[in-house]
């Protein structure tokens, strides 16, 4: 933040600041969030929000822009598609054993055959049962 406040003193536009705040900043705040998000207390995810809102306070960020809680959510998403459709990747083998079922329910985002939940902190877990507890 100290680097961005440099920065806009020495005449840098608003607009190149946004883009630094988003590439630099929150891709270093916001990496491997899938891995972390679900271990993170309600404290840290209020100090990584409070972090964002003073981007908004220092004009770095929009408020109308993603929060970071959707963000992390679009993030999660990336990777489980990524996981799902690549056979080789490195987590795909984590995954459980598709089924095919020969009636229709509500869509899923997955085909996998859901398991006994063991860590709702645990990534593919996580997003696997996304969806049961949306309604």
């Amino acid at each position: 933040m100290h680097a961005l406040k440099i920065l806009r003193s020495h005449g840098m536009s608003s607009d190149a600041l946004k883009v630094i705040y988003k590439s630099v900043v929150l891709t270093k705040l916001l990496y491997a969030s899938p891995a972390w998000w679900g271990f993170a207390t309600s404290a840290d995810k209020q100090r990584i929000e409070a972090f964002l809102r003073r981007g908004v306070r220092l004009n770095l960020y929009s408020a109308v822009d993603h929060s970071v809680l959707q963000r992390v959510e679009d993030t999660d998403d990336e990777l489980l598609c990524a996981v799902l459709t690549n056979s080789h990747h490195v987590l795909h083998h984590i995954l459980p054993d598709r089924t095919s079922l020969p009636y229709t329910l509500r869509p899923r985002r997955h085909d996998c055959t859901l398991t006994i939940k063991e860590d709702a902190r645990n990534f593919v877990i996580r997003l696997l049962y996304k969806d049961m507890y949306l309604y």
